[in-house]
């Protein structure tokens, strides 16, 4: 071999260096990232290139080529680009008898090569993405990070083999050794080679294991496997091949059954969401005025931007609440401005022959981007924050087609929206305001429910609370108003009248934080029965920690609300521990808001469906969380396990993908069972093309309705409501299969009459409670029970005896009658029927399982009339 001068042999070693490691060319330090190893093996390697490159074969000379060589040839390919460049053709490992190298020595070098590699990569992660991607720039730092890629949210696709492929392998080289095939599949697999490999084409350790798993199975199980395979390992059974031959076609099949490998790029590009302002180009060419109402509670902040919807020519308003969408469609049109309300399940025109008004008032999720408006007001625009809906108000401030946006909340809100406009190049006018009332925080607690007064509101964060508060309240002899989040929109508002009614006994409120937003109390001074309240993480895990600052001010700002009875508020807490913590709570002030919530698209969604069509919906909304990119100094992914719960419930239910997108944006709470199979038997007749009929949902629901006896009775109903509620928000969006949508909203009042008047008797349905069977949900044999006896009533004659109507209800639900004078009515009927020698009054109905096992009044058997 002819050797090359020591002054080419420096010059190829240099531009080496740089190919290989382009930082080399910038810091001019190269021991300061290649290690005398890499050093060495650069310059064996040059060297060798050198004289393989201008020296030409000689007859008769000896070359040494072995396939660990060769093999090694192929990592150092892969690994380094630029080694094999140029004159060489080392690249071509067909053509390796070409190579003039010594093959030990060859082998020496690349291994030496690989060892340094891992080496510092393990040892310098900035300096491991130039080492194994020689020639890319090196990663600068950004504010953009996306979460590290989960490949644990992968799934393999299994390979089927046609059972008509002919074995063309075998007619080559003869049948394989399955036994002996096995062993060269595992000694291929346990490679550290191999492993690397992997790594360098993006199999990561957990990709790994599946995939060897899924090529060793498709190996053995396959009877004829494609001809260049089966050539390869017949090769290296009879000792003509190297076992890391074998890699190219385990490559292949790893594509196959991970088809993310092929399209990461494409992936990743869908999840970028790091310019969201740029999703609404029609908003981005208008000239809109962003003004910020900014205040607390009490401060008329949403007054004065209603004035300005109610005064321009058309408008939007947005509300966290269907309450607060439903009131400003009420008072516009007592003022004179026309106005029509879009709920998720409600849909009221103005204009009586159904023509859309200029104006609306909607929830913030039903918002209109593509109507071009002159006002638009998002009310608690601090909702941009909310780990599960915070994307709503996101897509509103960005997307309202609107010449002026008004927003209204909290001031920590005002930096982050700053910031916001500053995507979309819009400036931002700040209207600060100041609470019109006092708000006082007392010296001492309440300590026991004997000093309540007129005009308190004990607020509770726990259903067992409101009960027991409730019942000892009224053990005193005062009566109680009940608000709390699962009671239907007309209760609350019932409950809210009675309260703030000045002739009505009702003079004590007992609520949730649901009176936080969206009804007006006439409340003097707030109670907080604790300072501990659960809440949910960004990672959909309850949590119990201390109430918010911004919570704790939304709710203690309802006392002494301006312009009702109670010119000024107070606050305390029941406990005299608690106090301090309240009064160091409200003396602060919320935390500036940092981030918006983000929430990828049904269009997004269905891009990733295009590209890994075999995953499930839920899978694909993991993959997207975990490679979304986010600039995470504006924005946050909010929560999709709701999301996901979802679509695992109807992941066996034949859906189109957009279907079943819809289905699970559905509005659920996913601890009430009984809600949560009702949606799954949704899906299932949508999927069989059945429609959704009323007679239907009657049968499943258990029509017609009876009046609670036991707070599992009312829980239950409570559940119904929002069946119904489900039924009619699917209505609006599959109108075709859910087409009682009149039916269903006219039961669906006959209940909220039904809850009302087992909210106004609560604490005897908890008396009832202590003697009836007490769970969280109905259990399934009574469910059965009630739904056969519903059935009876509808088919049973209205002159059967027994009857029971509203007036009785209505009677028992106000005091005026007892059950025992009732039942006493009752068995003066029967002795009188029997006299008479007229059938008795309904024997069966003894057994309600309304009254839980227990004997009570009858039940009426005539059909209810729908109104």
């Amino acid at each position: 071999m002819v050797h090359a001068t020591g002054k080419q042999i420096c010059s190829y070693f240099a531009v080496f260096c740089v190919n290989i490691f382009p930082c080399c060319n910038m810091c001019k330090q190269t021991a300061v990232i290649v290690d005398a190893n890499v050093r060495e093996c650069a310059r064996v390697c040059v060297f060798d290139l050198t004289v393989a490159s201008t020296v030409s074969t000689r007859a008769g000379s000896k070359q040494t080529r072995t396939a660990g060589s060769c093999a090694l040839a192929v990592q150092a390919q892969l690994l380094l680009p630029g080694f094999c460049s140029g004159r060489t053709e080392l690249h071509n490992t067909a053509s390796a008898d070409k190579m003039l190298v010594n093959g030990p020595r060859w082998t020496r070098c690349c291994r030496a090569m690989l060892n340094s590699v891992h080496s510092v990569s393990r040892g310098t992660v900035g300096v491991r993405r130039t080492l194994l991607h020689p020639g890319s720039p090196a990663t600068a730092g950004t504010s953009y990070r996306g979460k590290k890629d989960d490949t644990r949210l992968f799934t393999p696709i299994p390979i089927r083999p046609s059972p008509d492929d002919i074995n063309v392998g075998a007619e080559l080289t003869g049948a394989l050794d399955k036994a002996e095939m096995l062993k060269v599949i595992l000694k291929f697999s346990n490679r550290k080679e191999i492993k690397f490999l992997c790594l360098e084409n993006g199999i990561d350790s957990n990709l790994q294991q599946q995939a060897f798993v899924s090529f060793r199975k498709y190996c053995l199980d396959t009877d004829a496997l494609p001809a260049d395979l089966h050539v390869v390992l017949s090769d290296i059974l009879q000792g003509a091949g190297h076992v890391d031959d074998i890699f190219p076609y385990f490559l292949r099949h790893v594509k196959q059954i991970f088809p993310h490998l092929e399209c990461m790029d494409d992936l990743k590009k869908i999840s970028d969401l790091r310019q969201p302002a740029n999703w609404y180009p029609s908003a981005r060419g208008m000239n809109r005025k962003v003004i910020f109402h900014s205040g607390p509670t009490n401060s008329g902040k949403t007054y004065h931007a209603m004035e300005r919807f109610l005064a321009a020519k058309s408008g939007v308003y947005c509300g966290p609440l269907k309450l607060l969408a439903s009131e400003v469609y009420n008072k516009s049109n007592q003022r004179g401005t026309a106005c029509d309300l879009v709920t998720g399940e409600e849909r009221k025109f103005a204009n009586p022959e159904g023509k859309p008004s200029a104006h609306v008032a909607c929830t913030v999720e039903m918002t209109s981007i593509n109507t071009p408006y002159e006002v638009a007001v998002i009310d608690e625009i601090q909702l941009l924050k909310d780990v599960g809906r915070g994307w709503a108000w996101t897509r509103a401030f960005l997307g309202l087609m609107a010449e002026e946006i008004h927003v209204c909340g909290e001031p920590g809100t005002a930096d982050l929206l700053q910031k916001l406009c500053e995507t979309t190049h819009e400036s931002l006018e700040v209207r600060n305001y100041k609470r019109l009332t006092p708000l006082h925080i007392e010296e001492q607690a309440l300590q026991t429910l004997d000093n309540v007064l007129p005009g308190d509101c004990i607020v509770c964060f726990s259903k067992n609370d409101i009960y027991a508060v409730s019942r000892e309240i009224e053990a005193r002899g005062k009566e109680v108003a009940v608000i709390y989040g699962g009671l239907p929109p007309g209760t609350k508002l019932a409950q809210a009248a009675k309260f703030n009614d000045p002739n009505n006994s009702c003079k004590v409120l007992v609520a949730t934080d649901a009176i936080g937003m969206g009804l007006n109390l006439s409340i003097r001074r707030v109670i907080f029965y604790s300072m501990i309240k659960p809440t949910m993480n960004q990672k959909g895990e309850k949590e119990m920690d201390t109430i918010s600052v911004s919570a704790a001010l939304q709710i203690a700002g309802r006392a002494g609300r301006y312009g009702m009875k109670w010119e000024e508020g107070y606050v305390t807490t029941f406990k005299a521990e608690d106090l301090p913590t309240l009064k160091s709570i409200l003396g602060q002030t919320p935390d500036p808001l940092t981030q918006a919530g983000l929430h990828p698209t049904a269009d997004m969604i269905e891009l990733y469906a295009y590209h890994l069509p075999n995953a499930t919906l839920s899978n694909l909304m993991e993959i997207f969380v975990s490679l979304s990119t986010v600039d995470d100094s504006l924005y946050f992914m909010c929560n999709t396990e709701d999301f996901k719960f979802l679509a695992e419930t109807i992941q066996h239910v034949p859906l189109p993908l957009r279907a079943r997108y819809i289905f699970c944006c559905a509005p659920i709470n996913r601890n009430m069972p009984f809600v949560c199979s009702m949606f799954l038997k949704y899906a299932r007749r949508y999927s069989r093309n059945e429609p959704v009929t009323f007679d239907w949902l009657c049968n499943q629901c258990g029509w017609p309705f009876q009046l609670p006896r036991t707070i599992i009775d009312l829980v239950h109903l409570e559940a119904v409501f929002d069946v119904l509620d489900l039924y009619l928000w699917l209505s609006y969006r599959f109108p075709d299969l859910f087409p009682d949508e009149k039916l269903v909203r006219d039961i669906q009042r006959e209940l909220d009459d039904i809850i009302q008047q087992g909210v106004f008797q609560i604490t005897k349905l908890l008396k009832n409670s202590e003697t009836a069977v007490s769970t969280n949900t109905p259990d399934e044999d009574s469910f059965v029970m009630r739904q056969k006896k519903s059935k009876y009533y509808r088919e049973a004659g209205a002159g059967a005896g027994g009857t029971r109507g509203r007036l009785t209800e209505r009677l028992l639900a106000q005091g005026l009658l007892t059950p025992a004078m009732l039942q006493e009515l009752k068995q003066e009927w029967d002795q009188q029927a029997k006299r008479t020698g007229k059938g008795g009054g309904g024997a069966d109905d003894e057994d309600d399982p309304f009254d839980g096992g227990k004997k009570g009044p009858g039940r009426r058997k005539g059909s209810r009339k729908m109104k």
